[in-house]
């Protein structure tokens, strides 16, 4: 466990409770479909196969994985701010949140201009084998997102900033302002970055990480070398961190994480080692498990180290879940942080 003590795990877990995180970004459904292999039927309209479904299991997804595991891990308060549509997706979603502890949905916006973005996931149960999943249907809005909406997320958001702990911003979404994070929505967050400083907004953003000012940012090693538009994650990393003025978590997968902060000079770099695991893995997931664990620490006042080596534990654990986007609970974590 490296800098991170059995008793430091502890204290971590014991302040959890206590937090108030919010979580602004792209909802969407993740819908498991359990197909039975030994049931297939070919389909008389078409002659493909039919296959059957045995079970369909809902869980929130994309900003829904971080909330899921703040949720897991005990966060007192967890407040999300998004759009999803009116439609039958938005009633699984509501209900998979519902179903969450400490989750306050009262700034979950309905529109009936919107889908609520789903990935429908096919999983293939055959004898003897483990299941694998088939091709992945999405659904997601190619729209930018109304006016209305957007207007009823800002001020949500000016709202609820300054009683947070912490607030998680996910950008799911690929095209340019079709999603909830939108330039209207990134300006605000600068603006709000600005006037408190000390505050720790933790940006995630598939395409757009670079355009995100006065906020913590928590690149993989693919978007950070893009947006700085270099070829060593090093210098990618103390780049994008300077120009953004906040401390940057750069994920690399078995590598661990890379952690710049410009606050001091010259900036700091540390490498915080991943957790070695055994075994089949699925990695659907890992890296919102990841920021859930750097969130709970930094909204308790851990050193940025320490956030990167819990975010890192708490992805070491959801990975083992296989063919679910996997979380972890405290008392999962006191069990393998205890394994040497």
């Amino acid at each position: 466990m490296g800098m991170l003590t059995l008793a430091r795990v502890e204290s971590i877990l014991a302040a959890i409770p206590k937090l108030r995180i919010g979580v602004l970004g792209d909802l969407f459904l993740d819908r498991y479909l359990d197909l039975d292999a030994r049931i297939t039927e070919p389909s008389v309209e078409t002659g493909l196969d039919a296959y059957q479904v045995f079970s369909v299991r809902n869980y929130p997804g994309a900003a829904g994985t971080v909330i899921n595991n703040l949720a897991s891990l005990g966060v007192g308060a967890i407040i999300p701010i998004s759009v999803i549509g009116d439609d039958g997706e938005a009633v699984e979603l509501s209900r998979a949140l519902r179903a969450l502890p400490a989750v306050r949905p009262e700034r979950i916006f309905a529109s009936p201009n919107r889908f609520t973005p789903t990935y429908t996931k096919p999983m293939l149960h055959e004898p003897g084998r483990p299941p694998r999943e088939l091709n992945r249907i999405d659904t997601k809005n190619r729209g930018p997102l109304p006016r209305q909406e957007e207007d009823q997320m800002l001020d949500a958001l000016d709202q609820i900033w300054p009683h947070l702990d912490a607030l998680a911003v996910l950008d799911q979404v690929s095209e340019t302002d079709c999603g909830v994070v939108t330039a209207r929505v990134r300006d605000r967050l600068r603006q709000l970055g600005a006037a408190r400083p000390e505050g720790v907004i933790l940006a995630d953003s598939r395409e757009r990480i670079g355009l995100f000012e006065n906020c913590w940012l928590k690149p993989n090693q693919r978007e950070c070398l893009e947006a700085a538009e270099k070829k060593d994650v090093r210098e990618a990393a103390v780049a994008i961190a300077r120009r953004n003025g906040r401390p940057v978590f750069c994920t690399r997968g078995e590598a661990g994480i890379l952690v710049v902060d410009p606050r001091e000079t010259p900036p700091s770099i540390a490498e915080i080692p991943a957790l070695s695991v055994d075994g089949p893995i699925d990695i659907v997931g890992a890296g919102d498990s990841t920021t859930a664990g750097i969130l709970c620490v930094l909204a308790g006042g851990g050193s940025l180290e320490e956030a990167a080596a819990f975010g890192n534990l708490i992805a070491s654990i959801t990975i083992r879940q296989i063919g679910v986007t996997g979380t972890a609970t405290p008392e999962q974590v006191r069990r393998f942080a205890a394994q040497p």
